[in-house]
């Protein structure tokens, strides 16, 4: 690093990236700060600035004992152990180490109490919520959402006749066939373990998986103006149901209440929506198949004058961009759903349902909004209701 952008970093003061300490001796200390910047996304420690910017004063023999202890601290004092990068820079106040730490890919790191921390603004703090670790481990596909087990549902809960269509459908052989039984068969699917039925299981094929996951639902208004108004709207539903029947009660709910053009057809024929239907199955079959299920939200529509809005609880996940979705890269966060997907919905995988969608009315805004943890689609309507 070039003195002029050390100087350019302090004049700044910290921040998420930025960390300055006119001194360390406590390795603890040390690996918190390790910690919580391999737990989100990465930065930089300033070891010799003070927090007024001013310069500590460090000799060369500090560097050598700081070296030391950064060594120790992350070999020994992180787990998984990480690989920070240092540089001595010269100053005229004394002497600085910089020390780089990359975004980890193990999360969630930890100290040697166990604790996990993470950057909180310019600051760090301890992890405590089931759900935040969740997401943490998820990140490292440790576990996934949709594999976590529902409490007390079990074989008994499942629509069975519906499971033995599909079963038959998907494999081609008739259910009644078949030499195991039907909670072997579920495991081996990976739709149940230990006798209890897991989110995919409960989602894709229980007589009632609401019972158990009240919130994995779709809220949907129609509203007739721009905004949001908590009385004034045009219809509003909450669908429910396994998840092929939210699919479609979905596309429904959106249908019924946008326009559609007679275009050259016959006056008495069906008219066209003014949104593409393909658009619109990507699009919620993203927000069903992709949402984070480690978060106890519904997705949400909205239709609005100009506009629909398709809300799925939790951001990209990993590294991903809107950027990078656009051009058909993906990352499966529920594996099980995503298996099971295709057979059920009109879901083609390998991430290119986005393009698919833009090439069908590339009037489509992506938003990431990691400080919401949620994802928006937002469809630009051509005709608006006057």
């Amino acid at each position: 690093m070039e003195t002029s952008e050390l100087i350019e970093i302090i004049a700044r003061d910290e921040d998420s990236k930025h960390q300055f300490k006119a001194n360390l001796t406590n390795v603890n200390s040390l690996a918190a700060e390790l910690v919580a910047f391999s737990n989100s996304c990465g930065g930089t420690i300033f070891i010799g600035v003070s927090d007024d910017g001013s310069f500590a004063g460090l000799t060369r023999e500090d560097m050598g004992r700081l070296n030391q202890l950064l060594s120790n601290a992350a070999s020994q004092s992180v787990r998984p152990p990480i690989n920070p990068q240092s540089e001595n820079i010269s100053m005229p106040g004394g002497l600085v180490l910089i020390v780089y730490v990359p975004d980890g890919v193990s999360k969630p790191y930890m100290d040697n109490s166990g604790a996990i921390w993470v950057k909180n603004g310019s600051d760090k703090r301890k992890v405590t919520s089931r759900e935040e670790i969740q997401r943490m481990f998820q990140s490292a596909r440790l576990i996934h959402g949709d594999e976590i087990p529902v409490d007390t549902f079990t074989v008994a809960d499942l629509d069975t006749e519906y499971f033995k269509k599909f079963f038959e459908k998907s494999f081609g052989e008739a259910y009644d066939n078949q030499d195991i039984s039907l909670p072997t068969i579920l495991e081996n699917m990976n739709l149940m373990k230990d006798g209890i039925l897991n989110v995919s299981g409960a989602l894709l094929f229980a007589s009632n998986p609401n019972l158990r996951l009240p919130v994995f639902i779709v809220k949907a208004v129609s509203y007739p103006g721009t905004e949001i108004h908590e009385e004034h709207y045009i219809d509003s539903q909450d669908i429910t149901g396994k998840i092929a029947d939210i699919f479609h009660k979905s596309m429904s709910f959106i249908l019924g209440n946008i326009k559609h053009i007679q275009e050259e057809q016959d006056v008495n024929a069906p008219g066209v929506p003014e949104i593409p239907r393909t658009v619109l199955e990507e699009l919620i079959v993203n927000a069903l198949i992709h949402r984070d299920y480690f978060v106890s939200a519904p997705i949400r529509i909205f239709v609005f004058q100009e506009r629909i809005e398709i809300i799925s609880p939790g951001h990209l996940p990993n590294n991903l961009t809107v950027e990078n979705i656009k051009r058909g890269n993906s990352n499966i966060r529920n594996p099980i759903l995503t298996s099971y997907a295709t057979k059920l919905l009109p879901y083609r995988g390998l991430g290119s349902g986005i393009i698919r969608a833009l090439k069908a009315y590339p009037d489509i805004e992506f938003q990431n909004d990691k400080e919401g943890n949620q994802f928006k689609a937002i469809i630009k309507r051509r005709i608006s209701d006057e």
